[in-house]
């Protein structure tokens, strides 16, 4: 476990310094190649109720996924991550503008408050079609290194027992983020699909 736990830190140190070596500019580039490759994909298509993280500045850029959300009339969920715990919740984002109105964490995420109860919870309503995930590596059979906190392991994990079942995940990255191998626990959640500029 001890040696699965450096591994992890190790990879996670190797990337952030690769995309912290990206310009602004190049990580916009690859961020609407990543859109553009979502939105013609059947899944992301057929979806009607999909989670979309707001991204943090070594993520790639979302924006133009949330306001795509919104123009094709699709229901847009984003987390609200509980500082703290590995608890996260999907809530529900009923207009665009709101998003500029989120207060932001110490993280320098916007997402709702913890305070706010009278937002939609995407597993106490009609569950999810499709969760977009970020994440800090990834390798080409779906193996996911995120933070180390656990958060989308343990909504995964939530989103088995709704009536709806798992949602289809897709993650989104840059190339820079592309591992041959992430070392992985048993409990480590496979995703579906890694969408990247390849």
């Amino acid at each position: 476990m001890a040696a699965l736990r450096a591994a992890k830190q190790a990879l996670r140190r190797e990337i952030k310094s690769r995309v912290a070596a990206l310009s602004d500019q190049e990580k916009i580039r690859q961020s609407l190649i990543v859109s553009n490759k979502l939105f013609r994909h059947p899944r992301y298509l057929s979806s009607e109720r999909v989670a979309v993280f707001l991204n943090m500045q070594d993520e790639v850029h979302t924006e133009e996924i949330v306001q795509d959300l919104f123009r094709r009339g699709k229901v847009c969920f984003i987390p609200r991550y509980f500082s703290g715990s590995s608890r996260m919740d999907m809530l529900r984002l009923r207009e665009l503008q709101e998003v500029e109105a989120l207060p932001l964490t110490k993280w320098k995420i916007r997402q709702p408050g913890e305070g706010e109860t009278d937002r939609e919870e995407a597993l106490e309503s009609g569950g999810l079609d499709l969760i977009l995930m970020p994440g800090l590596g990834f390798d080409k059979r779906g193996n996911r290194l995120g933070r180390g906190k656990g958060f989308y392991d343990t909504y995964l994990e939530r989103c088995r027992a709704h009536p709806k079942g798992e949602p289809y995940t897709i993650a989104l990255a840059y190339k820079e983020q592309i591992c041959t191998d992430v070392p992985v626990a048993d409990h480590d959640i496979i995703i579906n699909e890694v969408l990247y500029e390849d």
